[in-house]
């Protein structure tokens, strides 16, 4: 369905990592002070450069914001979502990242947090985060059923 608000206004493309560790946890970071939903906590990553690929994207993002370096052959997605924003509609697209080198640092975050994915829920984060949450927990127990 066409957007009637901003019909020929593109999207804001952001791409985030759901950076899984051997134990199953993903590493969340807490918006700065000074940026828009400040103190929430988000998935880590950023804007969609013109002209750059979303994986591509993503592994810089990672690289400026965790000090980690990522290959593209490690960046699958999983799913997205999509919100209003105040001029036009952003889109969210999550990746899984189970791979990376060097260990991730709060560059650009006041604080890393790593969490199982059942207790995202309860954290305050952005709108567009919450459903990459369920994405993620129904994901986990797949996984966790699979295996066990």
């Amino acid at each position: 369905m066409a957007d009637d608000v901003h019909p020929t206004t593109l999207p804001l493309v952001v791409v985030a990592a759901a950076m899984t560790d051997a134990d199953g946890r993903v590493l969340l970071q807490r918006r700065p002070v000074g940026k828009a939903m400040a103190g929430l906590w988000e998935f880590p990553g950023g804007k969609v450069e013109p002209g750059e690929a979303p994986d591509a994207a993503l592994v810089r993002e990672l690289a400026e914001e965790l000090a980690v370096d990522v290959a593209p052959v490690d960046v699958r997605p999983i799913t997205f979502a999509h919100a209003p924003l105040a001029t036009r509609q952003l889109l969210l697209l999550l990746y899984r990242v189970d791979r990376w080198a060097g260990i991730p640092q709060a560059v650009e975050s006041p604080e890393l947090r790593w969490v199982m994915p059942a207790e995202m829920a309860a954290m305050p984060m952005p709108p567009a985060d919450v459903p990459l949450v369920a994405a993620l927990v129904a994901m986990a127990a797949q996984e966790s059923h699979a295996g066990g």
